[in-house]
């Protein structure tokens, strides 16, 4: 069994790992470099999803190239972070949350690997988008630490890099958005296709625009990324350990593609 890392904003460095080398894959996509160690006698996989030094905007990822590097390595369960503007004033910044479904209001990506061509025409479920397995041993570990998690969170994911209006963070509370982000589409619904498990934990750095007091800048997520980079570590390496060793959800199941 292995397991990735998908860090994201602020997250860029998989010091958690020992004996870290690096694996770079070629995929039909494009090129992937992974930095892979070991945690607690299992190998981890970590990618860093906008590049080492954050030069690769939102729009510009190439989530397929990278979830299918995961795919070829042997991933079958990636843990991801994400740095979120909160829409519901009980998530508050420096809270924790665990997503549990997402609404998408991208508009440029390339969001399947089903394009009609060899891979042929799929329709995927997506009734529970991300995996009840490590989304639990998430939520256990920070109970386990005391860290503040909301077990449950509707994602809208925007085109980026730019942020969102006060107008369109109005409608997306309306539609039901907990959280506003620019990153956890498409690369949930590829792992999805991939056969990977897939969680993503988000940390709250800002109230969006509208409800937040101040504009909003990319200086303010990544500081209070920096923040609770502490409590990031201790969760992820905690869910590490408690995640069963054999997966016992559906996830791997969802597509049967090779």
């Amino acid at each position: 069994m292995r397991l990735a890392i998908i860090g994201g904003t602020g997250v860029y460095d998989p010091e958690i790992l020992k004996d870290v080398r690096q694996e770079t894959i070629d995929t039909r996509y494009g090129a992937v470099t992974l930095q892979v160690g070991s945690y607690a006698g299992r190998e981890v996989a970590f990618l860093p999803r906008h590049g080492a030094k954050h030069s690769v905007p939102p729009h510009r990822i190439n989530y397929r190239a990278n979830i299918w590097a995961l795919k070829s390595f042997g991933v079958e369960r990636i843990i991801a972070t994400s740095a979120v503007g909160s829409m519901n004033l009980d998530m508050k910044p420096g809270d924790f949350v665990l997503l549990d479904q997402f609404i998408d209001f991208t508009t440029g990506r390339e969001t399947t690997f089903f394009d009609g061509d060899e891979q042929g025409v799929v329709h995927t479920d997506f009734t529970e988008p991300y995996c009840p397995e490590v989304r639990q041993s998430l939520g256990e570990a920070a109970r386990e630490l005391g860290i503040t998690l909301h077990r449950r969170g509707c994602y809208v994911c925007t085109e980026g890099p730019r942020f969102e209006t006060p107008a369109e963070i109005k409608a997306f509370r309306l539609l039901g958005g907990d959280l506003v982000g620019m990153t956890n589409v498409p690369e949930v619904t590829l792992a999805r296709e991939a056969g990977i498990c897939y969680a993503t934990v988000a940390l709250v750095t800002n109230f969006a625009a509208g409800i937040s007091p101040e504009p909003l800048t990319h200086e303010e997520v990544v500081e209070v990324m920096q923040q609770n980079m502490e409590n990031i570590r201790e969760l992820i390496m905690r869910a590490l350990e408690i995640l069963p060793a054999e997966r016992n959800c559906r996830c791997g199941h969802a597509m049967n593609h090779s």
